[in-house]
């Protein structure tokens, strides 16, 4: 026995594909990586005027020199910023893990008991 196309059963409709989770890590990276490279293109573009205009060694290092500092400063601070987060981040996960282990051993004690420890702390 074969349907026609009118007895076919409807198929349900398509439902759209998840939208994609972004982790404010990816983010991260994702603008580090931009800040690197722009930071990169910079430099290039100063050496480059650097070699075609300026004809005094000195004058160049210090050019490249400013630049430089200023650059690597901020890239420092960016990923400084990184590491920061990401230690605060554990540290917190290993807060909560000592504080729901606390918890579970006020739980164990004699209500009276416990109300004398947590006083005591």
């Amino acid at each position: 026995m074969t349907l026609t196309a009118a007895e076919a059963p409807e198929a349900p409709p398509l439902s759209p594909p998840p939208a994609p989770v972004v982790s404010a890590d990816l983010v991260r990276i994702k603008y580090g990586v931009w800040l690197i490279g722009a930071a990169f293109v910079l430099l290039g573009v100063v050496f480059g005027i650097g070699v075609s205009k300026i004809t005094v060694g000195a004058d160049m290092v210090a050019a490249l020199g400013s630049v430089t500092t200023v650059v690597g400063t901020i890239i420092g601070a960016f990923f400084g910023v990184q590491i920061g987060s990401h230690g605060r981040a554990e540290a917190e996960a290993g807060r909560n893990q000592a504080e729901r282990a606390a918890r579970t051993a006020l739980s164990k004690l004699d209500p009276g008991a416990a109300d004398d420890v947590i006083r005591a702390l």
